[in-house]
């Protein structure tokens, strides 16, 4: 039987994977073997990473709101416990960007949820 090296597939193999872990500190980034399991670790990182970004935006929002009702005379929760009464359906999201941008609506709402409580 004839002798098959795999000369192209395993380099191509080895270029794509250090093509990946380009810019990474020392014989990560050179050897194929401590390659492979920088780019496992690299990709867990990235995956985490997207999951742990929604709550540091929910977090920042938080933080908006809670600057802006404490301007006003009044606590974060009593607010969105106001808001909930009154039956006002507007996302953290939402909110943080009217009290940055909309200080007037911010009031309204403000005012709203203080009847409501």
């Amino acid at each position: 039987m004839t002798r098959v090296k795999h000369a192209t597939s395993s380099l191509r193999r080895r270029k794509k994977v250090l093509k990946v872990v380009k810019g990474q500190w020392g014989t990560r980034s050179k050897n194929r073997k401590v390659a492979i399991e920088a780019q496992r670790k690299a990709l867990i990182a990235s995956y985490i990473g997207r999951k742990k970004k929604k709550g540091d935006f929910r977090s920042l929002w938080i933080a908006r709101i809670t600057a802006a009702c404490r301007a006003e005379g009044t606590s974060y929760s009593k607010f969105i416990s106001g808001l909930k009464k009154g039956n006002v359906a507007l996302n953290r999201k939402i909110l943080a960007g009217l009290a940055v941008k909309d200080e007037k609506a911010f009031k309204a709402l403000l005012k709203k949820a203080k009847e409501q409580a």
